[in-house]
């Protein structure tokens, strides 16, 4: 396998061992690149597809300080980049299948090629989670949808459901509004669970519809894509259909933590267990942005996290080579 730099830097033959290697690529583990290079810790950023994380996908970030009038998720990313590519960051775009994160000494794996460092960062994020009911696995990609910023252009002028109602459904849902006629709102509990800014925008629009307590039980189809979602009221158990073409699921998030488990200690979610100076139960890992168990995960958040770790990466690694 082939482990040249990806196409945001020119190739470049990857070293064997670095002080510092970061898995993932979003701004936690941009920042704490950063922060690491200005140190002066030889690092490696891994990341499988393109750096920025969750955020390269959205549509425009309205909460980064500085940016008064807001930014979009991509420029957001390019600009993380570019700041830790400006400060010598190597990176690596692969997936890695294997992990060894014991000892003073850590690998990892990908391919027959292994690279080794003093310390790591984990910075892997999370990905979207799925309902799990009949049909999803089915007409995923094909009428069902958990990213708006990729794929609402499919749906110009249709009527489309939403599934869910927190921060993510509705940033997502009213930038779809400007693609979509309509959106019909399924949400399991009693309310809006997004930030009240974001509720009270969505809910000045005409053309949106919310069933609250309600659970969605199935997604049909005409075997080639979409074409309806069931779901049940939870107080009578009445079954109700929408005719649509399309479904996009904001339901939660699920850690991207299993190349860990067994090595460092996470919760019954999977999140990594690390507290404010993002240090892990295993010596030398350390944990960053919305992998770790955390009550707040923004931009924010993952970026002051990268910078803690790498603080903290930083004095482990010092202490390592003999230093105080």
């Amino acid at each position: 396998m082939d482990f040249s730099l990806g196409s945001l830097q020119e190739s470049k033959e990857l070293k064997d061992s670095y002080d510092l290697i970061i898995l993932g690529g979003g701004p936690a583990g941009l920042t704490a690149a950063i922060y690491a290079r200005r140190s002066g810790l030889s690092t490696l950023v891994v990341e499988p597809l393109i750096t920025g994380g969750n955020i390269a996908s959205t549509e425009k970030v309205d909460n980064w300080p500085g940016d008064t009038d807001g930014v979009s998720g991509e420029e957001l990313a390019n600009r993380f980049t570019k700041h830790a590519e400006r400060f010598g960051t190597e990176f690596l775009y692969d997936d890695i299948t294997e992990v060894n994160l014991s000892g003073n000494e850590k690998i990892i794996k990908s391919g027959n090629k292994s690279i080794k460092s003093k310390a790591v960062i984990i910075a892997t994020g999370t990905h979207p989670r799925s309902i799990n009911v009949p049909g999803e696995k089915e007409y995923k990609g094909h009428g069902i949808s958990y990213c708006a910023t990729c794929d609402a252009p499919f749906f110009k002028g249709k009527d489309i459901v939403v599934i869910g109602a927190g921060n993510s459904a509705i940033e997502e849902s009213l930038y779809l509004l400007n693609f979509v006629k309509s959106i019909t709102f399924i949400q399991d509990l009693p309310y809006i669970t997004a930030e009240k800014i974001l509720a009270d925008e969505i809910q000045k629009k005409e053309n949106v519809k919310f069933y609250f307590e309600h659970l969605v039980k199935e997604f049909k189809g005409d075997g080639n894509k979409l074409t309806s979602v069931i779901f049940e009221d939870r107080k009578t158990g009445e079954t109700k259909e929408i005719k649509t073409e399309g479904c996009f699921v904001y339901i939660g998030l699920i850690p991207n933590t299993n190349l860990y488990k067994g090595q460092i200690e996470l919760d019954k979610y999977g999140y990594v267990i690390a507290n404010e100076d993002t240090i892990t139960s295993t010596s030398g890992v350390f944990a960053a942005g919305d992998v770790r168990v955390k009550n707040l995960r923004q931009i924010v958040t993952a970026v002051s996290d990268g910078a803690v770790a790498a603080y903290e990466a930083k004095k482990y690694i010092d202490k390592l080579n003999g230093g105080n």
